[in-house]
């Protein structure tokens, strides 16, 4: 987003290209960043700038990352290093002249999530909290009620924004998306699972859940779920 006093990048990805001289064949303005959560495929990229905002709740999990040494080698052998962290958290506003960003918590993929709404544009930036393949199984995730709870925490953002933008969208994803991802969580809670298959992933074997989207509502991808460790 690009303001008349500055712009802000929400999270920078792996690191593997140079995402400020990206930003920088956008605009010439100062570049606030803002991570929504501390998963490496949202903060490597920080190596490229002086500083980056996060929650201070996700800090311990983005030093597990971090001080990877294989990280570190990267680093130094790129002539790199990881900016310090900023505080930002739920409650905080972002003026960028023109276009306000408003920050609200919602942990569940992280216990240090956060959402940005641009109020002026009415679209919400979900980082992770809220996809299409949303993981919940990971270490670090919230036990699902408290995932759930957090989503109905922000259910009035219906009123506020009408497209959400998630952290590895390709395209956008009606507003309704946030309901329908609580209410398959709760779904799980409440042992609708009978017919959950088992899922395969990095860091062991899980289950995923089918959740049901609004009809006549834009989606940006036909398969929907969600993934646990029962």
């Amino acid at each position: 987003m690009i303001g008349s006093k500055k712009a802000c990048l929400i999270d920078t990805m792996m690191g593997y290209k140079d995402i400020n001289k990206a930003v920088s064949e956008l605009t010439d303005k100062p570049v606030m960043v803002v991570n929504t959560h501390g998963h490496p495929d949202h903060i490597f990229g920080n190596v490229y700038f002086d500083e980056a905002y996060i929650n201070p709740k996700d800090i311990p999990l983005t030093e597990e990352f971090v001080n990877d040494p294989e990280f570190i080698k990267i680093c130094e052998i790129r002539g790199l290093s990881m900016p310090p962290f900023k505080e930002i958290k739920g409650g905080d506003v972002i003026d960028l002249g023109g276009k306000t960003l408003e920050v609200y918590d919602v942990p569940g993929h992280t216990e240090g999530g956060i959402c940005l709404l641009l109020k002026e544009d009415r679209i919400l930036f979900v980082g992770d909290a809220v996809n299409h393949h949303l993981w919940l199984q990971v270490p670090g995730a919230l036990p699902l009620k408290e995932c759930a709870e957090a989503l109905d925490r922000i259910l009035f953002l219906e009123d506020k924004a009408d497209l959400i933008l998630h952290g590895h969208a390709q395209d956008y994803d009606d507003i309704s998306l946030i309901r329908c991802v609580r209410d398959g969580i709760y779904e799980i809670v409440d042992g609708k699972t009978e017919n959950d298959p088992p899922y395969e992933w990095f860091g062991g074997i899980g289950r995923t859940h089918a959740y049901k989207v609004a009809e006549g509502k834009h989606y940006q991808q036909d398969d929907h779920v969600i993934c646990y460790q029962p």
